[in-house]
């Protein structure tokens, strides 16, 4: 007889790492199954704040909302996709309690306090033995991170979500003692006129992240409608908590740059550690279609530029953090190469700026993501060349081909055409032809990872220049390298690790 899984709804906190409790940091480290929500950009603060407590080898299930708060077609409009949606999460997740397998749920919070594994719970609960451990509300964390108290002897306290009505808000806000009022973000200009109406703004403050590395307070008239993001709230103290004074100011914010690789397009080529980096940040800046592709977030600002200022971008951003802001400065691919980490170190070597930190987070390159779509042609000794002459001479370039191919390396060639340089891989072909036979095997990647995606396996020979683009980036093979058919008519290119004697 098989025994099913145990389901479990665990609490992490309001975003502290250190508030989660014992029981759950046992359950999420002894879990088969951890299992948290996302939204479609695949960021999930309750892995975030779980992080620290996974093990290697457990079963991880990302339920990616199929909507948050944008339209959708289906047919039952954004209600019935998300019905739908945790149908099939309940689904996912009885697969795995049905093979035995305990499932721990992540939640912000606490599960049941506005969580999104109550929805798990509602469809479960029934079947599988399931246990729920209370988490530290984010309630609980705003009003300590005032320093003012909700509530004291028979005074009342209303939780209340902001997508009420400012009217009913209103009128519930007038008959209350303390209130904390969930789920801003778009909702804030709504609740700051329901608070203004009942009397109370004067005595609302705002609090946002409580207890994370971003959290902000101040009082709620205060707050820029634009700048207030969904993990937020407005609170009204505890009438008593008047004694207490203003809350103490925050200490002023200690800024830096970070350089990030956004990796070559494709969202799941985004590593953890650049996602949580832009995440963090006041500002992004960049060229413009790489700012675009950084999630809309109505706390930060986004300063997007053309793709010949680098030395100006990165004064821009080490003036912004030497002014307390974080800034990331994001790239495609891998910052350090052909990208801004350089930009922004050189003109970081300016003493106006030698205070301010600087971190570079590396990204997969546009060389790596190629060459996996086409098989493993790196396999073997290859180096990298950028055809543009914009920072370096013509000469130089081509000394350097010269050199690379006299030595028999696999060549990645970024930057190989655009619409201002067209010669250059012209006479790029000639000169690799004069140290490689016609039939060497060539790879053109466009847009990989992109909506455009295209890959072409050609010869040397028959490289067209005038098919490479800006957006293209070429390996051309060494002697070893093969092209081979495969029995689906699919070409496989690979570089063997041994090189003739």
């Amino acid at each position: 007889m098989t025994t099913t899984g145990r389901l479990y709804g665990v609490g992490l906190g309001p975003g502290d790492p250190e508030l989660i409790t014992l029981k759950a940091a046992r359950l999420i480290e002894a879990a088969d199954v951890v299992a948290y929500h996302a939204a479609r950009h695949g960021r999930s603060n309750a892995r975030a704040i779980a992080a620290g407590h996974l093990s290697e080898g457990q079963i991880e299930e990302a339920l990616i909302y199929p909507v948050t708060t944008e339209t959708t077609d289906h047919p039952g409009g954004y209600q019935g996709a998300i019905d739908e949606f945790y149908e099939q999460s309940a689904a996912r997740l009885a697969a795995h309690l049905d093979a035995g397998r305990d499932v721990v749920v992540l939640a912000e919070g606490d599960p049941f306090f506005y969580g999104s594994y109550m929805h798990m719970h509602k469809r479960l609960a029934d079947r599988y033995e399931t246990t729920v451990v209370p988490g530290v509300t984010s309630v609980s964390a705003a009003s300590a991170v005032l320093g003012r108290p909700l509530m004291e002897r028979d005074e009342v306290l209303t939780v209340l979500p902001g997508t009420l009505p400012p009217a009913e808000l209103a009128a519930r806000l007038a008959a209350t003692d303390s209130a904390a009022v969930m789920k801003l973000g778009r909702t804030f200009s709504g609740v700051r006129d329901a608070l203004a109406e009942a009397g109370r703004l004067d005595d609302a403050w705002y609090v946002e992240r409580a207890t994370m590395s971003s959290e902000r307070t101040g009082r709620l008239a205060d707050v820029d409608p634009a700048t207030v993001p969904y993990f937020s709230m407005a609170l009204l103290p505890s009438p008593a908590a008047a004694a207490f004074g203003a809350p103490a100011p925050e200490p002023a914010a200690e800024g830096g740059v970070t350089v990030v690789g956004l990796g070559p397009g494709a969202g799941e080529w985004l590593t953890p550690e650049a996602k949580a980096a832009v995440a963090a940040a006041d500002d992004v800046i960049g060229y413009g279609p790489y700012v675009d592709r950084v999630p809309a977030n109505p706390r930060q600002r986004k300063h997007p530029s053309d793709n010949r200022v680098e030395a100006e971008r990165a004064a821009f951003a080490l003036d912004l953090a030497k002014r307390g802001r974080r800034v990331v400065v994001v790239s495609s691919g891998d910052p350090g190469v052909f990208a801004m980490a350089a930009a922004v170190l050189e003109v970081a070597e300016d003493p106006q700026w030698k205070d301010v930190p600087v971190r570079i987070v590396p990204g997969l390159t546009a060389a790596q993501a190629v060459a996996s779509r086409a098989g493993a042609p790196l396999g073997h000794d290859f180096c990298i060349l950028s055809l543009s002459d914009r920072l370096k001479p013509w000469p130089v370039i081509e000394k350097r081909l010269i050199a690379a191919a006299g030595a028999d390396l696999v060549i990645a060639i970024y930057n190989p055409a655009s619409k201002t340089r067209r010669e250059q891989l012209v006479r790029a072909r000639e000169v690799l032809l004069a140290h490689r036979a016609g039939q060497t095997p060539v790879i053109v990647g466009r847009d990989v990872g992109g909506p455009q995606e295209s890959l072409r396996v050609t010869t040397l020979a028959e490289l067209d220049p005038a098919t490479v683009d800006m957006r293209c980036l070429l390996i051309i093979g060494s002697s070893q390298t093969r092209a081979v058919q495969r029995a689906d008519g699919s070409t496989f290119v690979y570089t063997p690790r041994n090189y003739p004697a």
